[in-house]
């Protein structure tokens, strides 16, 4: 007899108690689903609509490739599942890799738990400098590999910057010369960037239905960024 599969939005962090609540986990869709329709204690998880394939005025073409693209500043520690609510950061997820094929959209590598490689998912922006504001363009499924690369700073604070450069030059075709005149000129645009406050605009997530959540403060992202760099100094010592 075939299990009626009634699927559910469960955030990655009440995995647990959705299972306690007899929640199962599909491992060929990756979700998390009922057994059979009405069970009391998973509604608080019922499933809303999917988010749509191509958000509204989402650029797919925007950003392609694997390159060195910064976060300003301003903006560290704020990126947007930090902005969305729990249940909806899933259903982004499962968006967002489900229309990549479930795999990386830089170089082409599917998850391997065995090898710590995840699916992720990463923010290609635009910014007007006039209005200094940062507009979000389109979210993009990348490998850790690939996104450790993309965020090339903080691969250098983890201790990372030896296994980022390579995987960059291995993907890319890149010469280690061309390599590094990339990643200075990153770096380059990081400094002006990061001179200035942006404000963020995410509304190809709040047109596609996305209920957006306070982002951190800046004295909270301050807060973090310094206890971060802390943690991982100790961590290396």
């Amino acid at each position: 007899m075939a299990v009626e599969r009634v699927w559910l939005d469960v955030p990655f962090a009440e995995k647990d108690e959705a299972k306690k609540g007899g929640a199962r986990w599909d491992p060929a869709a990756k979700r998390w689903y009922a057994p059979r329709a009405g069970t009391a204690a998973l509604r608080r998880w019922a499933a809303a609509p999917d988010v749509p394939d191509l958000l509204p005025g989402e650029d797919r073409g925007l950003g392609s490739g694997l390159f060195v693209d910064l976060v300003p500043r301003s903006c560290w520690f704020t990126n947007v599942r930090s902005c969305v609510t729990a249940r909806d950061w899933e259903r982004l997820r499962r968006t967002i890799t489900r229309r990549a094929g479930r795999r990386c959209e830089t170089c082409g590598a599917a998850e391997d738990r065995g090898a710590g490689r995840w699916l992720e998912a990463h923010e290609r922006w635009v910014f007007d400098d006039t209005a200094r504001v940062q507009t979000l363009k389109r979210l993009i499924c990348l490998c850790t590999d690939c996104h450790t690369v993309t965020h090339f700073g903080y691969a250098q604070v983890r201790g990372l910057e030896a296994r980022a450069f390579a995987h960059l030059t291995k993907v890319t075709g890149m010469t280690g010369e061309a390599a590094r005149q990339h990643v200075r000129d990153a770096f380059d645009v990081w400094e002006r960037r990061s001179r200035v406050t942006w404000e963020l605009d995410l509304g190809i997530l709040t047109k596609a239905g996305v209920t957006l959540a306070p982002p951190p403060g800046a004295g909270e992202r301050a807060r973090t960024a310094e206890e971060t760099l802390r943690r991982e100094a100790e961590r290396r010592r």
